[in-house]
């Protein structure tokens, strides 16, 4: 009987662990929402909802280079598996920036 109890303490621990997906739009030369605060595992897709501007999504500490553009209705996704503060920004619009908090 504890036996039982132990499994079906880690299965409700193992439902609570399950990696969420969460948006970011870029619009309007911002990123909504400017913070996001994520758990370790999880996905954020960031989707430009401009009419006819382009951006990118730069984590300059990951990665020196600037990657592809997102034009719009296009999207970029990142999953996330370690913790820590990542800010990132726009490249041709370096006023535009936000970060993405990753907790265990």
């Amino acid at each position: 009987m504890k036996a039982f109890f132990a499994l079906l303490g880690l299965s409700v621990l193992a439902m609570n662990v399950q990696a969420e997906t969460h948006h970011v739009e870029i619009k309007k030369y911002k990123f909504i929402p400017q913070h996001i605060e994520i758990n370790a595992g999880d996905t954020v897709v960031w989707t430009n909802k401009e009419k006819r501007q382009y951006h990118s999504v730069w984590f300059k500490s990951l990665n020196p280079e600037e990657p592809e553009y997102v034009f719009p209705d296009e999207t970029v996704t990142m999953t996330f598996n370690d913790a820590g503060e990542l800010n990132y920004e726009c490249g041709p619009h370096p006023e535009m920036t936000g970060s993405v908090s990753v907790v265990k």
